[in-house]
C-alpha cells in the first residue's frame, strides 16, 4: 500500500525518541512470554494488557505507545466532543511511524473503537499497530488493512453507542495495564505487554539469552532426557550447557 504523503503534525512536546533499529531487532526476536518472565524477575507483574485477541496472530507488534482515552457515553458530552475532528480522528491522523495507538475503552465490548477507515489511516501513516481494550468493527476490512491489531473482539456498533472520544497523549489504563506515551508495546500470539523504556535493552538481551538456553534444553528433552534436573538446569546440566556439550 502506498504511504500517505500528507504532512503529520509535529510530535507533542516531550515525546520520547523512537526505538533504535538495534532494539527493535532484538524485540522482534524476543517472544512476549519471554519478556513477561524477565519483567517478572525484575518485580514487574502488572505489565500485561489482558483480554485481547490479535487479528493477525502471526504478526509481531512492536512500537512506542501513542495513547487515546474514551470516556463512557453521555449524550451532551458526545454532542460537544464526539463530532468533527475529535480526539479519536486526531490521533489516527497524527500517529507517526513506529508508534502503536493504544486505546483506553474501559474493557467495553458493546461498541467499536475503530473501523477500517481509521485502520487504513494508521497504516498509511506508518503506525506499528493498534491496541484497544474495546471492540473493532469492519473486522474483515481492518484485518485486510495489514496493520497488527489487538482488540477485545468484534462489534458492529459505532463508538457513539458506548463512548465519547475524550483526550490523547496521556497516561491511560488499557486491559488492566497502565500505559504512558512512549512506553514500548510488544505483542504476538501470546498477548500484549508494556515494557518500560528504561528497562527495554536489558530485558530484551536477557530474554534472548534465555531463549537460547531454553532451545538447548528443548533439544535435550527431545533426545529423551527427563526434565528433572534439566528444567531448570542443575549444576551438572548447567556445566554441560556452558561448555557447549550437546549430550
Amino acid at each position: 500500500m502506498t504511504r500517505s504523503t500528507t504532512t503529520s503534525a509535529p510530535p507533542p512536546e516531550g515525546t520520547p525518541p523512537p526505538l533504535s533499529d538495534d532494539l527493535r531487532e532484538k524485540l522482534t526476536r524476543a517472544p512476549v512470554a519471554g519478556l513477561s518472565a524477565q519483567l517478572r524477575a525484575r518485580g514487574l507483574n502488572d505489565v500485561h494488557i489482558d483480554g485481547l485477541t490479535p487479528l493477525h496472530p502471526e504478526a509481531k507488534l512492536i512500537g512506542t505507545a501513542r495513547t487515546l482515552r474514551f470516556v463512557p457515553h453521555r449524550e451532551d458530552l458526545f454532542t460537544a466532543h464526539g463530532g468533527g475532528h475529535n480526539a479519536q480522528k486526531r490521533t489516527f491522523d497524527t500517529v507517526r511511524p513506529g508508534e502503536v495507538i493504544v486505546i483506553e475503552a474501559r474493557g467495553e465490548k458493546g461498541a467499536a473503537t475503530l473501523g477500517d477507515i481509521l485502520a487504513i489511516r494508521a497504516h498509511t501513516n506508518g503506525a506499528a499497530g493498534i491496541v484497544t481494550d474495546g471492540g473493532v468493527r469492519d473486522v474483515a476490512a481492518v484485518r485486510a488493512a495489514g496493520i497488527p491489531v489487538h482488540c477485545a473482539g468484534p462489534h458492529p456498533a459505532v463508538l457513539g453507542r458506548r463512548h465519547v472520544p475524550w483526550d490523547t497523549d496521556l497516561t491511560i489504563a488499557c486491559g488492566g495495564a497502565t500505559v504512558q506515551p512512549g512506553d514500548i508495546v510488544v505483542g504476538d500470539a501470546d498477548g500484549v505487554i508494556v515494557v518500560p523504556p528504561a528497562l527495554a535493552e536489558e530485558v530484551a538481551d536477557a530474554t534472548l539469552a534465555k531463549e537460547d538456553e531454553d532451545a538447548w534444553i528443548a533439544a535435550r528433552v527431545a533426545e529423551g532426557h527427563p526434565v528433572d534436573g534439566l528444567f531448570p538446569m542443575n549444576a551438572t546440566w548447567r556445566a554441560k550447557f556452558e561448555a557447549g556439550d550437546p549430550r
